[in-house]
């Protein structure tokens, strides 16, 4: 018996990298005791890759199969893309019209982005983007989820929906949606080649479907002890970007190196072959997995088509409540817009 249903996605916008493993990791441990909605997110990422929508098709493919390739099963989880359940941007409508402008604007994120993308010379500042919350909530709500996986850094957004929904129940009197609680799983921070937060923006990530030869060639780039001149000079494992891999993916062997780098008995080009043998052993499993599904060109979207099939039918059950809540059925009429 699943103790209840989860909603949880990501945006089509490019690989997928070593900091996505560990979410990857805990939504297939969470699909054995959910009923897990995993949704490519593709209206969202529109919010600010509307100048070139295309990129979101072309990256739908590979983000399910970096999702498969990890192990998440289309049989134990649905598996579907945000665009191909109209009911999404349906819900999404009818919950905008009682959103009071001043939640969206309160939004930490919203300011912080348009800086952001701003800095980069690009203006966001559309409506869309304004009203990403909002839409988030929908998705969220569509389904029911009663509990949602997110970082801290979406706190504020699930507050948020847990307001669209009081709103909603006080406006027409009829309690139709749990107030989805926040999950917070104590996923290991993945640092990027120079330190910082692993993020395709930085240009610092490590993609999850790559091969030894980009291995390899990541690897050399990383940061190390800059302190460290000579081989045989006493290392600083703590301020070292090798090292802080060699803790998430050496375990048995990381007290031997963090002795061994102290006492200047490891250079850091040795410490670095270490960890790309430990990085392309780990991975290799997981390639191996995607070639096996890269044999067969349709599987993905098979998968996506069933998902579609099994998410629209929970969706359309959602607004038919909605709908009745409301009193804006029309009568004789059926179906969503």
């Amino acid at each position: 018996m699943k103790q209840g249903t989860i909603l949880s996605g990501m945006r089509p916008t490019g690989r997928l990298h070593l900091g996505h493993l560990s979410v990857l990791e805990n939504w297939r441990e969470l699909m054995e005791k959910y009923n897990c909605y995993f949704m490519v997110a593709n209206w969202h990422a529109l919010t600010t890759a509307f100048d070139y929508p295309k990129v979101t098709v072309e990256y739908t493919r590979e983000l399910v199969l970096d999702w498969l390739m990890v192990g998440l099963d289309p049989l134990k989880s649905t598996i579907f893309v945000q665009s191909e359940v109209k009911e999404h941007a349906e819900l999404h409508l009818l919950l905008s019209l009682i959103t009071p402008l001043s939640w969206l604007e309160r939004c930490p994120t919203y300011k912080d982005q348009v800086q952001h993308f701003r800095e980069q010379g690009r203006d966001i500042t559309t409506y869309g983007f304004l009203g990403y919350p909002s839409l988030m909530a929908a998705d969220i709500l569509l389904y029911k989820a009663d509990v949602v996986p997110v970082g801290e850094d979406q706190l504020p957004h699930l507050e948020f929906c847990r307001e669209v929904v009081r709103r909603f129940h006080h406006l027409y009197k009829r309690e139709v949606f749990p107030e989805p609680q926040a999950y917070l799983p104590e996923l290991p921070l993945v640092p990027g080649l120079d330190g910082r937060k692993m993020s395709k923006s930085y240009g610092n990530e490590i993609p999850l479907a790559s091969n030894p030869e980009e291995i390899t060639a990541k690897v050399r780039m990383m940061v190390t002890d800059p302190e460290r001149i000579h081989a045989t000079d006493p290392g600083h494992p703590d301020v070292c970007t090798v090292y802080a891999f060699h803790r998430l993916f050496s375990k048995p062997v990381v007290e031997d190196l963090e002795k061994s780098c102290k006492k200047g008995e490891i250079g850091c080009v040795p410490c670095k072959k270490r960890l790309t043998s430990t990085l392309i052993e780990f991975l290799t499993p997981y390639w191996e997995r995607r070639r096996e599904l890269e044999r067969d060109p349709d599987y993905v979207w098979d998968v996506l088509k069933e998902g579609g099939r099994r998410a629209r039918l929970k969706a359309c059950q959602t607004m038919e409540e909605v709908r009745a809540a409301m009193g804006i059925e029309i009568p004789g009429q059926t179906g969503s817009i």
